[in-house]
């Protein structure tokens, strides 16, 4: 019974939900069980059946029953026997022949897969987070000094525009940044840092936005909330630092 295929006992698809399955383990039991129907009581099915819904029944036995008939079938579409070491002992040396080329082969695959996934890692964290955490540094790292020298008197015109040419450089790197950021996918184990930097362009983006409506009216709410959005950024890109230095270590 170890080679039984236990959805077709239940006569369901390996993709029925688990009230199918419950549903298929009812509907079988009361056909074959003889205390409820005698003209179709089968002691052999009936075992069957509930051998089938002792597995598929639980999802974490299912689980592990799918695993196993998954490999199983991989090992029958490469033509190895899996019913036992039946044959004469030639038989039985090349099925473990197979069997040993075939756990090579998938070691490599496994092993190939790894390499091209740090290699995108590394592609990802040469090529986009280290530019692009460069360019946040110099936006966000200069405000405070910037905001110190223009509170000397905003409205003097060279203060200003010395102001005015940080913020366009900071709208450059921005721009710089956002282009760097979606030129290569981010790898799949960096999502939260990729995250943190999208989120963390973004209020940098509105933080200049508000910076620059402070430099048409003079409103100090515009400086202000400028100034809380770039704190909020360089919290952002202190998150994304964290979450390389922990996939790093």
């Amino acid at each position: 019974m170890a080679n039984t295929d236990h959805y077709r006992t239940l006569e369901i698809s390996p993709t029925a939900t688990q009230a199918e399955i419950k549903q298929a383990y009812r509907r079988l039991a009361k056909l074959f069980h003889p205390d409820s129907n005698r003209d179709t009581a089968n002691h052999d099915k009936i075992a069957k059946v509930n051998a089938a819904y002792e597995v598929l029944g639980d999802p974490q036995s299912r689980q592990s029953y799918d695993q196993q008939r998954h490999y199983r079938a991989e090992l029958e579409a490469a033509g190895f026997t899996v019913d036992g070491d039946r044959g004469s002992p030639e038989d039985r040396l090349r099925q473990r022949q197979r069997r040993s080329a075939a756990a090579q082969s998938r070691h490599r695959t496994h092993q190939q897969a790894a390499q091209q996934a740090d290699e995108h890692l590394q592609q990802w964290l040469k090529q986009v987070y280290t530019p692009v955490n460069r360019l946040l540094h110099k936006i966000l790292d200069s405000l405070t000094d910037q905001v110190d020298e223009l509170a000397a008197d905003p409205f003097d015109d060279e203060l200003m525009q010395n102001f005015l040419d940080y913020l366009e450089d900071c709208r450059d790197w921005l721009n710089q940044a956002e282009t760097i950021f979606c030129s290569v996918p981010n790898p799949p184990n960096v999502a939260g840092a990729a995250a943190s930097l999208f989120y963390c362009l973004s209020q940098v983006g509105d933080g200049i936005e508000q910076l620059e409506f402070f430099t048409t009216n003079y409103d100090e709410y515009y400086l202000h909330t400028g100034q809380e959005l770039f704190r909020i950024a360089k919290g952002l890109r202190l998150e994304a630092e964290d979450a390389v230095r922990a996939i790093a270590a």
